[in-house]
């Protein structure tokens, strides 16, 4: 099996023998997984993948194998989170271990080097191709502590929890703040009837989940990114507040459970491109997971194509607020 990807293209070419190694983080590609190594990840797709050819993986929440024979680490657009996986690997696994860093030119690999140099950790340059670049360095205790990265901030009277990585990091976006003003008059009549079962889906740092929370709203939040499910539970507790935060590929960890509303103001990137997969897949299956009268609430830039994919799945829609920038669609269930 050949890799698909750049950065796996570049790693398949070097004359090395990568059985025992613990791959970090990295993307969806069919030659990772024939088996060669074991996955630390925090994308509940790529895990889902690999535990279906009974591949070994685990999350950054979860006790890992402590000496792997070493550790490629992909490093992410978000610097904060390739900074965070770092300080990780040098806490958790063993001094000497063998690292290499992958990623590519325009995802900001070559910063590296200076991440490095500022860790006091050696580092050589390995290759480049396919506009990708490889580094190798060894891990070693460094003294700062990865769980310094969380943060916390305030928004709409809430204490929100927020992690590199996690979308809107450290603030609430324009597309949030204009769903969240139009959640009071959607939402009104179903929690006044106590038609409250809602699903936060790409619940990011919590806002949605901790706002309808507070409303007495039954909620359950859901994302394909542990760091931002382990966000919103963090946001839930710090407020006092209830709800079930799942790691989950769109619908995957629900199975036929079905809410009352679904809230989403769902992501259109995977790193630097664009795909509409799972915000396609969010539309599309939506109906399956709503109950008679039940609705879908989601914002999105005012470009993307929802309004077709809207349609085709509910015969029709309505747009709530529209500032040019970001619209809220509203989508009722017969």
């Amino acid at each position: 099996m050949s890799a698909e990807t750049p950065v796996c293209q570049l790693l398949e070419r070097q004359a090395f023998d990568y059985r025992g190694w613990l791959w970090v983080a990295p993307p969806r590609d069919a030659w990772l997984e024939t088996g060669q190594g074991s996955l630390l990840s925090a994308d509940q797709a790529v895990r889902t993948a690999w535990q279906a050819r009974g591949l070994p993986t685990a999350s950054p929440f979860e006790a890992v194998d402590a000496a792997p024979s070493g550790v490629v680490l992909f490093w992410p657009k978000s610097h904060a989170l390739g900074e965070w996986w770092l300080l990780w690997l040098c806490t958790h696994l063993p001094p000497g271990t063998p690292l290499q860093l992958v990623g590519e030119n325009q995802g900001g690999i070559k910063r590296v080097l200076k991440v490095l140099a500022a860790l006091g950790l050696g580092c050589r340059k390995v290759d480049s191709a396919r506009r990708c670049g490889l580094y190798a360095t060894r891990l070693d205790r460094v003294g700062i502590d990865p769980d310094e990265a969380w943060m916390s901030f305030e928004a709409e009277g809430l204490r929100l929890s927020s992690h590199p990585g996690v979308f809107g990091h450290g603030k609430l976006d324009d597309g949030t703040r204009l769903l969240l003003g139009e959640l009071p008059e959607a939402l009104e009549e179903a929690l006044d009837k106590g038609r409250g079962d809602i699903l936060d889906l790409g619940c990011g740092d919590g806002i949605l989940a901790a706002w309808l929370a507070r409303r007495g709203a039954r909620v359950t939040a859901t994302d394909v990114n542990g760091f931002a499910v382990e966000a919103t539970r963090r946001t839930l507790e710090a407020n006092g507040l209830a709800g079930e935060a799942l790691a989950s590929d769109v619908y995957s960890a629900l199975g036929t459970r079905r809410f009352d509303a679904i809230i989403s103001n769902p992501p259109f990137h995977q790193e630097r491109a664009i795909d509409y997969g799972p915000a396609g897949r969010l539309i599309r299956e939506a109906p399956e997971h709503l109950k008679p009268g039940g609705q879908l609430l989601l914002v999105a830039n005012a470009f993307l194509p929802y309004p077709d994919l809207l349609t085709r799945a509910f015969g029709g829609f309505e747009i709530l607020a529209d500032d040019r920038r970001f619209r809220v669609y509203r989508a009722v269930k017969a």
